[in-house]
């Protein structure tokens, strides 16, 4: 394997680790994994056989049927935390009441095992809430000029030598005073049209 293969797969297994990751983080997911793992047990012990040599004990009770319903809707309920995390919390109270229904009735809720797997994933599946989103803190925040800081830039000391305070040597002119004044004159410029009379042309001496 050359270097550069090798460093593509594991570039590979980075994305594939963060989608996981972040897939995982947006569900009760190990919620989900602990009801699934505790309906496993209680529709599998009702119908297995365990041998002892040349003896087999069966596990069989006359509620195997009862055992099986409820480990295929404790496998559901687990999906459902995966996949439609919306109703987590009916999902989470639904698996804690087939875990308590599956003592009596599932060899004691899957000798106990199934039953402990149900509860704390339902527990977990009541409480799971997601989580709020973190703002950025390096963006800086951006927003438009408000009233509350115009005094504090009008005072701020300006560079350069330049002023944001008010000139208090202008001619003060009162409201509407300025309306209908005319443009000011421009006066022609002073030329000498003296001319003299031979040609126009002055005299040297």
């Amino acid at each position: 394997m050359s270097p550069e293969s090798q460093g593509q797969n594991e570039h590979y297994l980075s994305v594939y680790r963060g989608t996981f990751r972040t897939w995982r983080g947006n569900r009760p997911f190990w919620a989900g994994l602990f009801t699934m793992l505790g309906g496993v047990p209680i529709a599998y012990f009702p119908y297995a056989n365990m041998h002892l040599g040349n003896m087999t004990l069966a596990m069989s009770t006359t509620a195997g049927a009862g055992s099986l319903i409820i480990g295929v809707l404790l496998v559901t309920l687990g999906l459902t935390m995966w996949f439609h995390s919306i109703v987590r919390v009916f999902a989470g109270v639904a698996a804690i009441l087939l875990a308590l229904i599956s003592i009596p009735v599932a060899n004691i809720g899957g000798f106990l095992i199934g039953f402990l797997f149900a509860m704390l994933g339902g527990a977990l599946s009541v409480s799971w809430v997601p989580g709020e989103p973190q703002p950025d803190e390096a963006a800086p925040a951006q927003g438009l000029l408000g009233e509350a800081e115009e005094p504090e830039l009008l005072g701020a000391e300006a560079p350069d030598g330049f002023s944001f305070a008010k000139d208090t040597t202008a001619p003060v002119h009162p409201e509407g005073a300025l309306h209908g004044m005319g443009v000011p004159e421009q006066q022609p410029a002073q030329y000498d049209t003296t001319v003299e009379a031979d040609g126009g042309r002055h005299r040297a001496g």
